[in-house]
């Protein structure tokens, strides 16, 4: 859609699933990529991500688009605590279907992590304003600046439901010597950043150190640059390539002029009379053991000092729920997260639900969402009356693309062409102001070709053994090698005996019915290219080349039960 052009209407197909399409779309860590078929024939994966920046960046007006709020609720009202990316797609999920939904959080502004933890010039306050207004939009109950100190109470309130979204608020703090009397110049990366993003913070001292390797750490580090750091370090345990943050945050880093220090400890925090000096490191190394499990162990070589005015500590983060009485019914595990149904999302109390960093720690925002959607599916179920476990599996659908007997209804030519770069805008310009995007998209010529490197994973081939005279056709055309015709036998023989052995035993193999002749087609799914060009030298047309549209479970009547539906109709 995008490469047509359509850019509200990619926008649409985006929200209906991750709900935050120009926010994803310039920060998500991107679990999809590394799945794209692009990758079998060159390193780079399409540029997803950014591509749904596009849809969300040139979209029409779309709030017409919009599901419609009943005017008439269903009678039931489900509260959410915390309003960051999981209880808005709960919203989202359930708003649609008459709920009353009323939502809680300590701020004043939706948002949650998304707000308080991603700076500005990654964020635009802008873009986030407008896709959480959306979900503001579809007639919730809020209450801002009114947190929730007290699951017993929520529970007395009579809610039908109670989805807790809260996140992980409490970062990880640093116990070394000096780090009580240096405290004043010490904070805790992600308490430092909500209060960059909420206008308390606007300066830091010339020489920082930021701890920790994850993105939270990178955001930590670009922003103390913005804010007045001339000489900003990261100093992290572990090695390069073991660091959390994406590679892309760590490459925009060091793009600023931040350097990254690795293989060194935490050892003590240096001070004259609680006016914090620096900070000494231990050097380490990584020893694997037999079973792959690493130690630092001291390299022996002299400790590093390491001059500062302050410092920001952002080795990680944990869920802290004070407000939730140990006696309230909800059984927690030994590192302090919720016993929950995975599937689910179902707390021991029947009736609350979590999601997000809430649920199973700190993840990110496409898993909060994710998370949301099964909530959402959970508390319609139990709100009905229904088994939450019962849930449909998603719909799917397969349509010929064939529209001749050389021609489809998709652009399937395959050439090798790398990923363009998203433009920036000059260091000079950004590092001067934090509400700065240092991003500038792609505009619609870069989407375009962007856009066409995809190798169309959504069409599949799809072989039909009838048809079939063995004439070899599409092995002899196939650019990648992935078709052979053979004697059947076990999978871990037929691997070794294809054209090109299938290594992958974790994708599965695609094998036909018995030929005329005894023998099996074979295909490797794992490097097959979606190409058709078996489909186009195929003379009988045993193969098509099929466009497969997966329709994900959301919550509402399709998720019941026909015997519900059947009585209640």
């Amino acid at each position: 859609m995008i490469a047509a052009g359509r850019y509200s209407d990619a926008y649409m197909v985006n929200w209906n699933s991750n709900v935050f399409p120009g926010i994803l779309g310039r920060t998500c860590d991107r679990p999809c990529e590394p799945a794209c078929r692009r990758v079998r024939v060159e390193k780079e994966p399409v540029a997803i991500c950014r591509l749904k920046r596009v849809a969300a960046d040139y979209k029409d007006d779309i709030q017409d688009r919009l599901p419609k709020i009943p005017k008439r609720r269903n009678g039931k009202r489900i509260a959410l605590v915390g309003a960051g990316p999981a209880s808005l797609a709960v919203a989202r999920d359930l708003a649609p279907l008459g709920y009353h939904i009323v939502i809680y959080d300590r701020d004043s502004h939706a948002g949650g992590m998304m707000r308080t933890q991603i700076p500005k010039f990654r964020l635009p306050e802008t873009v986030l304003d407008e896709e959480v207004g959306y979900i503001l939009g579809m007639g919730l109950e809020t209450r801002f600046g009114q947190g929730v100190d007290s699951m017993k109470a929520l529970l007395a309130e009579g809610y039908d439901a109670i989805f807790v979204g809260s996140g992980a608020p409490r970062g990880r703090d640093l116990d070394v010597p000096g780090r009580k009397e240096a405290a004043a110049h010490i904070h805790i990366g992600i308490d430092w950043l909500a209060s960059v993003s909420f206008g308390h913070v606007a300066s830091i001292g010339k020489r920082v150190l930021v701890l920790g390797g994850g993105n939270t750490a990178m955001d930590c580090c670009r922003s103390a640059r913005r804010l007045g750091g001339e000489d900003v370090k990261v100093v992290v345990r572990s090695g390069f390539e073991e660091m959390k943050a994406s590679p892309w945050e760590k490459e925009d880093a060091m793009h600023e002029g931040i350097p990254i220090f690795n293989f060194m400890v935490p050892k003590a925090v240096t001070h004259d009379n609680g006016r914090l000096t620096g900070m000494v490191f231990e050097k380490v190394k990584a020893v694997y053991d037999g079973r792959g499990r690493r130690d630092l162990v001291p390299t022996g070589e002299p400790d590093v000092h390491m001059k500062c005015d302050e410092v920001l500590v952002a080795v990680g983060q944990q869920n802290a729920f004070p407000w939730i009485e140990r006696d309230a019914g909800i059984e927690f595990d030994q590192w302090g997260l919720p016993r929950l149904d995975a599937a689910t999302l179902q707390s021991t109390v029947p009736k609350v639900f979590f999601g997000g960093d809430a649920a199973f720690g700190p993840k990110n925002i496409i898993w909060a969402v994710a998370h949301a959607h099964e909530a959402a599916v959970s508390i319609d179920k139990f709100c009905n009356g229904e088994n939450v476990r019962e849930r449909p599996a998603p719909k799917t659908l397969l349509t010929s693309q064939k529209m001749g007997i050389h021609e489809w209804s998709y652009d399937n030519q395959v050439s090798l062409d790398k990923r363009y770069r998203v433009p920036t805008k000059d260091n000079k310009i950004v590092l001067k102001d934090i509400k700065v995007e240092v991003e500038l998209g792609y505009d619609p010529k870069l989407a375009l070709a962007e856009a066409e490197r995809c190798l169309n994973c959504d069409v599949q081939t799809v072989f039909t053994s009838k048809l079939c005279i063995e004439c070899d056709a599409c092995v002899d055309i196939c650019p990648m090698d992935c078709i052979t015709f053979t004697t059947n036998g076990d999978e871990g023989d037929l691997r070794a005996r294809l054209n090109a052995p299938a290594k992958n035993a974790k994708q599965d193999l695609y094998v036909s019915d018995s030929l005329k002749t005894g023998r099996v087609m074979v295909k490797d799914e794992d490097v097959c290219l979606h190409c058709s060009l078996c489909a186009e030298r195929c003379p009988t047309g045993a193969w098509d080349m099929q466009k497969f549209l997966i329709e994900m479970t959301h919550a509402g009547p399709g998720c019941r039960s026909r015997s519900k539906e059947s009585t209640t109709s």
